[in-house]
């Protein structure tokens, strides 16, 4: 047995398995352009911008709304915070939004202006029409896909749901590992923000998952609690360092946007690196982080929203591939009104088509 051939075969192939797993997890990217979807910043709803390099973007429709808030946010009529992802299989295209309209707050009833209580799980063929499936957190236990025995309604997280008062910045991560009751595998993990003021001091953050349809959810489960409230991660794969890298906003504490790694998605999420972490904006406030990749380029680039200036300030810095040592913030530019976001390639096809169905205005 020639076994000087055997060992360099076998350490190709575990290198080749490491690559594949790297390129399977987490959302597909494909093409070489960019959306850019996001909440306004003038207002409570969805709009796109699009770039042929990541650097230079343009409004679509003047940055208007690409759909009726009022019909897909069942509960307030508004959608912010967009996270827009291709489905696992490529086959089409998922979003979530936070469903609030805080310009609404007397007509809705509100007892506070920030309060909101649910999501909106959309889905789409072509980027352009969207269905929803709203899911408002006051009607408690029904709503979830795995509330049906006796034992599966003991492991509720609160006593009384109808007192739950904030559910915000919804994100996406495929997670091809999660097994479902039946035995099938994969599923979406969705992760946000939760706050039920009644039974708990602060936000914390807390996942579901979503089937292939993207019209259920399991009830909530704690991702973790620092012991201080926590809103907007951003969850991604670093293959560089083969770990998942959550960037997010520690809220009411320190400034800035910090990063906690794992070994895996649900946890253990460990508290932050306070060493290193977007520190740019000195005492000024930022949050509504949204990590992405250019084509090509295994660097990062970190965008998020400092919100104490005024007018506010939307940037994108650069971090290198183990998305560590942050840098060079700049404006985005070409986006007349952006807000809490987030970023997906684009092919020649799809950038042609959103350009059709939503023409770039000149100033």
């Amino acid at each position: 047995m020639n076994i000087t051939r055997i060992i360099p075969l076998t350490v190709l192939m575990c290198i080749n398995n490491l690559a594949s797993f790297a390129q399977s997890v987490g959302n597909p990217q494909k093409g070489g352009n960019y959306l850019y979807c996001h909440m306004s910043g003038r207002g409570q709803w969805t709009a796109y911008a699009v770039s042929r390099d990541g650097v230079e973007f343009h409004d679509l429709i003047g940055g208007d709304s690409i759909f009726s808030s009022r019909e897909l946010a069942a509960i307030e009529g508004g959608t912010r915070d967009a996270y827009i992802c291709r489905k696992h299989d490529m086959s089409g295209y998922l979003m979530v939004t936070t469903d609030m309209n805080n310009s609404a707050t007397k007509r809705l009833g509100k007892k506070e202006t920030w309060d909101n209580y649910g999501i909106n799980l959309l889905t789409s063929d072509d980027l352009i029409h969207w269905k929803s499936t709203t899911f408002d957190f006051r009607k408690g236990l029904d709503i979830f896909s795995d509330t049906k025995t006796e034992k599966e309604r003991k492991r509720s997280i609160y006593k009384d749901w109808s007192t739950i008062n904030r559910v915000w910045a919804p994100q996406i991560f495929w997670d091809s590992e999660y097994k479902w009751p039946d035995g099938s595998k994969g599923g979406y993990f969705i992760y946000y923000s939760l706050w039920n003021r009644d039974e708990e001091a602060y936000d914390r953050m807390y996942y579901s998952y979503a089937d292939e349809s993207f019209t259920t959810l399991t009830q909530p489960r704690l991702l973790f609690d620092w012991g201080y409230a926590t809103i907007d991660a951003d969850i991604n794969y670093v293959p560089a360092d083969g770990k998942y890298h959550m960037m997010i906003k520690k809220e009411g504490g320190q400034p800035g946007l910090f990063t906690s790694t794992c070994n895996s998605l649900t946890g253990n999420w460990p508290e932050p690196d306070s060493t290193d972490f977007v520190n740019f904006e000195g005492k000024k406030k930022c949050e509504g982080v949204s990590a992405f990749q250019l084509e090509g380029d295994d660097t990062w680039r970190i965008a998020y929203i400092e919100y104490s200036s005024r007018p506010r300030n939307y940037r994108i810095c650069k971090a290198d591939k183990f998305m560590r040592n942050f840098s060079a913030p700049k404006n985005i530019i070409g986006v007349a009104a952006p807000q809490h976001g987030s970023f997906m390639r684009i092919t020649d096809e799809e950038y042609d088509r959103l350009v059709k169905a939503f023409p770039i205005k000149s100033n």
